[in-house]
């Protein structure tokens, strides 16, 4: 499977999770690291090859107390039982449950977006880093037989450069030794920002935008997935790809996010 990413002559998302390893044999000596969000110094044997150890601790919490299928704060009393979740009870998501780092607001939210910019992949590194790192537990226990990144349209990279889900799911299966399907799913059009949208018109929004791509390397029957992106809302996008995959014989999809959005009404 080719490792390289579309448009602009971008640093493959396997080099870029690469980098980490190196940062940790301390080859960056004559040049000491620095934070990738704050820019300070780090120090040396620190756990994250790429953040601080105060923006670790702002970037996301050591457990995520949301409900476990729809990722949901307003539902955190509901963990025990997902299906009684008053968030995403009355929503149809196909996607089996939701692994984030964070809440999407303060200085997670100022990361993700950075992630977002040219020059910054490195971000997306140090996130999936820290993602691995705080939800290794979850991640471990869904036992993903693929792990699949949310696509971008290609109009959209080519404006942008790279997916950071791409650079994500790239450094998730490395660590967890799980192969990546960067082309299985394939947006068949260039669908509206869904930040834009009310939470009914985000479902609409991309409904019929993905199809299955080069999936005849993939075995998809009686597989487990791990869908990748870097934000979750509504979990339009997410539960569309996710039914998919489960059309083409995935028996589980669950969803492994950076941030999760509160949904607003």
């Amino acid at each position: 499977m080719s490792q390289r990413i579309e448009g602009r002559g971008k640093m493959p998302p396997y080099l870029l999770c690469h980098i980490a390893d190196f940062a940790k044999r301390g080859v960056d000596l004559l040049f000491p690291p620095r934070c990738v969000h704050c820019g300070g110094e780090l120090s040396p044997g620190g756990g994250n090859h790429f953040l601080c150890g105060d923006c670790s601790a702002k970037l996301g919490p050591q457990s995520w107390p949301g409900c476990r299928r729809c990722g949901a704060l307003e539902a955190a009393e509901f963990v025990a039982s997902p299906a009684d979740c008053a968030v995403c009870r009355p929503i149809k998501l196909k996607f089996d449950g939701v692994i984030p780092l964070g809440s999407y607001d303060g200085v997670l939210r100022e990361a993700v977006l950075k992630t977002k910019r040219p020059l910054h992949e490195n971000m997306a590194v140090a996130l999936a880093d820290l993602l691995l790192g705080r939800r290794n537990e979850q991640l471990a226990e869904f036992r993903p037989d693929l792990i699949v990144p949310i696509p971008m349209h290609w109009q959209r990279r080519f404006r942008r450069g790279a997916n950071s889900p791409d650079i994500l799911a790239a450094c998730l299966g490395r660590h967890l030794h799980v192969p990546v399907a960067r082309r299985l799913l394939v947006r068949t059009r260039n669908t509206l920002p869904q930040k834009d949208l009310r939470p009914r018109e985000r479902f609409k929004n991309v409904r019929g935008a993905f199809r299955l791509g080069n999936s005849g390397r993939w075995p998809l029957r009686d597989s487990r997935i791990l869908l990748v992106d870097d934000i979750l809302t509504t979990g339009a996008t997410c539960s569309e790809a996710a039914g998919v995959l489960k059309h083409a014989g995935a028996v589980a999809v669950t969803a492994a996010v950076i941030a999760k959005a509160h949904a607003a009404h």
